[in-house]
């Protein structure tokens, strides 16, 4: 594991998100998960629809327009009528994704002021959303939060996993030497 991989596992405080099937996400502060009344429902954080989305409405049956109902796989595929796979890279699902994302990671910044920001999952393997996620992010943070991180353009901040397609193994790992530890 690089060191970007050993600074998130015991540092401070982070969130993780995963954008596939379902759009899930943690706070990991001093490396444990956050477990409040329930487990943080990320996914469900509700969005602003973008006025050129031909889908509005979002897809989650309880709340419409939320993070899930509106970037999911699922999401983009009954928007598009195709998988997010066999979209081209350049295809307007991919700018209405980032603007979605970014409201996440705007929102996250502004309600935690997490060390990192770090998405993973299958949607998030199409690598040419990272910097349009950040360029957006900063956009919508409007020069509110004054910091070298956001000076430097996001690039060391919002970040995908360093264990790539094996952050999710490696995190139920985790979880469960810490279940056996407690």
């Amino acid at each position: 594991m690089g060191s970007r991989g050993d600074k998130v596992l015991r540092s401070g405080f982070h969130r993780h998100h995963t954008v596939g099937t379902g759009i899930g996400g943690g706070v990991i502060i001093h490396g444990k998960p956050v477990h409040g009344l329930m487990h943080p429902e990320i996914g469900h954080i509700p969005v602003k629809p973008a006025p050129n989305d031909p889908m509005p409405q979002g897809i989650c049956p309880y709340h419409g327009c939320c993070l899930e109902g509106m970037a999911s796989g699922p999401a983009i595929e009954k928007r598009w009528g195709v998988s997010a796979k066999e979209l081209p890279d350049t295809h307007l699902a991919w700018e209405l994704e980032a603007d979605y994302l970014a409201q996440l990671c705007a929102s996250a910044m502004l309600s935690f002021s997490p060390e990192k920001i770090i998405m993973g999952g299958g949607v998030m393997q199409k690598k040419f959303l990272f910097p349009l996620i950040r360029e957006k992010t900063l956009s919508l943070l409007h020069g509110y939060i004054t910091h070298p991180v956001i000076d430097a353009g996001l690039n060391d901040y919002i970040v995908e996993p360093v264990l790539d397609t094996n952050s999710g193994i490696f995190g139920a790992y985790l979880l469960a030497k810490q279940a056996e530890e407690e």
